[in-house]
């Protein structure tokens, strides 16, 4: 077998020749993320919208939350928010909070997490470095719907009998706990982006309550 090995380059061809620096290379494709803030009907107006984006495809993709929604919540008036603010809401795929008093009631009655439906929570869109105020707090947790956040749930397995008799107890003292906050009042998730110093992005989620927690005696 034999190769037929090329002429070397004339002079001239040696001038034009490109070194390896002067190769084109071909662009890498854009991020998801990227491609979903391009792909947008309306492109973002200001660096918080685009911020709520990022952190709903952070929620959708990396923690895999269901029936996720934008939404621009009425502030009341005395608010100090000056600049647009979105709210997240979407269905977790597992319980991120439950109240110590609530677990003990569904622990005496032989109830585990997965028994009770998951309920719509809402999440607070924020970047590091950004102001709050207790009042500008209040004011989001005022314009939140009371109760599972527009009774949207995710039933659970399936259950009959003595279980289902539990269950429906566990419901009906629920909304009572509710009523008198005997379970904690309302709760959203804070999401805070790192985008201080060259951050890379990554999103950090704090659970906030409305109101003064009872401290517990361990």
């Amino acid at each position: 077998m034999t190769t037929t090995i090329p002429p070397p380059p004339s002079q001239e061809q040696q001038a034009t020749s490109t070194t390896p620096e002067m190769i084109a290379t071909t662009p890498l494709p854009p991020s998801a993320l990227t491609t979903l803030l391009s792909s947008t009907t309306t492109p973002p107006p200001t660096p918080l919208s685009a911020n709520t984006l990022q952190i709903l495809h952070n929620l959708q993709h990396q923690h895999l939350w269901t029936s996720l929604r934008v939404h621009d919540p009425h502030l009341p008036s005395n608010s100090e928010q000056q600049q647009p603010l979105y709210l997240i809401s979407g269905i977790p795929p597992h319980h991120l909070y439950i109240h110590p008093d609530e677990q003990l009631f569904m622990l005496e009655r032989g109830l585990r997490e997965d028994d009770v439906e998951l309920e719509r929570m809402f999440v607070l869109p924020t970047v590091q470095g950004e102001s709050w105020t207790l009042r500008k707090l209040a004011g989001v947790f005022d314009s939140l719907p009371e109760g599972s956040g527009e009774g949207e749930v995710l039933e659970g397995g399936g259950a009959g009998g003595e279980k289902a008799e539990k269950l429906r107890e566990y419901y009906e003292y629920r909304e009572k706990a509710r009523a008198t906050k005997e379970w904690g009042g309302k709760r959203l998730l804070l999401a805070m982006v790192d985008r201080r110093m060259g951050g890379d992005g990554t999103v950090v989620y704090y659970v906030v309550q409305d109101g003064a927690v009872k401290p517990r005696q361990n």
